[in-house]
């Protein structure tokens, strides 16, 4: 059966091909590795490690000085203007040499009082100094990163990440099965580490053809365009990780530590499926909404968008939902209390999925005002409700208030698109005249 050629020539389908595969292979792995941490340490290591994850992510973003979404924007948009290219490089090199530093410093000197705020004990200072040193490759490798999403360089990266998850998972596994807990967080604390080697090695010509390293200096001509992504980067991501921390602590505060570590296990079984639907965003999502400037082909991409990845995701998580106990047997052994968890986080997820190809415009478009706003108001109700609804439903609460804060999200984001519209907002965004 021949097939048609609207379905061949589709970059999304083509993405979602390319990536099946590796978040296929990502799961089996999670499989292993999750039941392994489970067994060996329990609700209270699986807390523990998504704490660590959490930080992590937020330095992530702070090494780079939320520059990401900025740098795929723009590379996508001048690819082939190199005295552009060279002053964008210039921009983020130069804030990742003062953000990447003052991460690193601050870690070092504070390892002991943070590990006791994030984990309730000091015996994790040490991971903290780990992650301290390895700050400037953090942040680096989130910069690289950014050039290959703003290329379009699916398949290769696909090979980086694949290759990446692999390494970091093996060295999880050895130090977990051998009950060495520290050590295992040390692995997890240089993973992106790890992805920076491997992609300077099978990226090293591309990024020879697009960086004129001769060129790069202490100069920030993209200064106050990219700054605007600093502070997309901080509601979205810092933000966030410093809510997920402090939730975490509430429920260990309010209920136990074993109950956070069950939605800690949740929350981690959902970053590994809706991990697919990011890479789809800075791939082909935020490029392709960079070039749109109607009302008409906006809706008629977010529709394409939608009838190709909705019915998928869907179908994915009712299989999901109806296997949980399987689910929670295979990889949680000993968690049933995570069982009543799924209904609320998939449910969730879905509205979420479709609120965030949504809401990519506000990035592609660089609508800072609209973005930082919709953030506000879905992080004042997921932290707001979680304290509301914990002392009633208990962990159940945290999930529950996670769907009822993407509903809200979901309209609130129609209505400020429907407003920029009508405003005319939607050209090069709101900052961009200062280009």
């Amino acid at each position: 059966m021949k097939i048609p050629d609207s379905i061949k020539s589709n970059l999304l389908l083509k993405i979602t091909s390319v990536n099946a595969p590796i978040i296929i292979v990502r799961q089996v792995f999670s499989l292993f590795i999750r039941r392994v941490v489970a067994e060996n340490f329990g609700e209270v290591g699986i807390d523990i490690i998504g704490q660590l994850r959490s930080i992590q992510q937020g330095i992530l973003s702070l090494t780079s000085f939320g520059f990401f979404n900025g740098i795929v924007k723009y590379v996508a948009e001048h690819k082939e203007d190199q005295e552009k290219l060279n002053g964008l490089f210039s921009t983020a090199f130069v804030f990742w040499m003062f953000s990447s530093s003052i991460v690193a410093i601050a870690l070092a000197i504070f390892s002991k009082p943070l590990s006791e705020y994030f984990f309730e004990t000091t015996d994790y200072a040490s991971v903290l100094i780990v992650i301290g040193c390895v700050a400037p490759m953090i942040g680096l490798q989130r910069l690289y990163n950014g050039i290959v999403n703003g290329l379009t360089e699916y398949k290769r990266f696909a090979k980086v990440d694949i290759v990446t998850y692999l390494i970091s998972a093996i060295l999880l596994l050895y130090f977990a099965w051998n009950n060495h807990f520290e050590f295992a967080l040390y692995s997890i604390a240089i993973t992106p580490a790890l992805q920076l080697i491997i992609m300077l090695y099978v990226f090293f010509k591309t990024f020879k053809n697009y960086i004129d390293y001769k060129q790069i200096s202490f100069r920030t001509p993209f200064k106050n365009v990219l700054l605007a992504f600093t502070l997309i980067s901080f509601m979205s991501t810092v933000v966030l990780s410093f809510v997920e921390v402090e939730i975490r602590n509430m429920i260990r505060t309010n209920i136990s530590q074993t109950e956070s570590g069950l939605w800690s296990g949740m929350l981690d079984l959902s970053k590994n499926y809706m991990a697919f639907s990011s890479l789809l965003f800075t791939m082909y999502v935020i490029p392709k909404f960079a070039t749109i400037k109607t009302k008409f082909l906006f809706f008629k991409e977010v529709g394409s968008i939608y009838k190709t990845l909705l019915p998928l995701f869907g179908a994915g998580m009712l299989l999901i939902y109806f296997l949980r106990h399987f689910i929670i047997d295979l990889i949680f052994p000993g968690f049933d209390g995570m069982a009543p968890l799924f209904k609320w986080q998939l449910m969730g997820d879905f509205i979420r999925l479709a609120s965030i190809i949504l809401a990519t415009q506000f990035l592609a478009k660089k609508m800072v005002r609209n973005f930082i706003f919709s953030e506000v108001i879905s992080t004042i109700l997921f932290f707001g409700l979680s304290y509301y609804l914990v002392p009633i439903y208990g962990v159940e609460g945290v999930v529950i208030a996670h769907f009822i804060r993407y509903i809200i999200y979901f309209i609130v984001v129609l209505l400020l698109l429907q407003r920029a519209f009508n405003k005319n907002l939607m050209g090069d965004g709101e900052e961009t005249k200062n280009d």
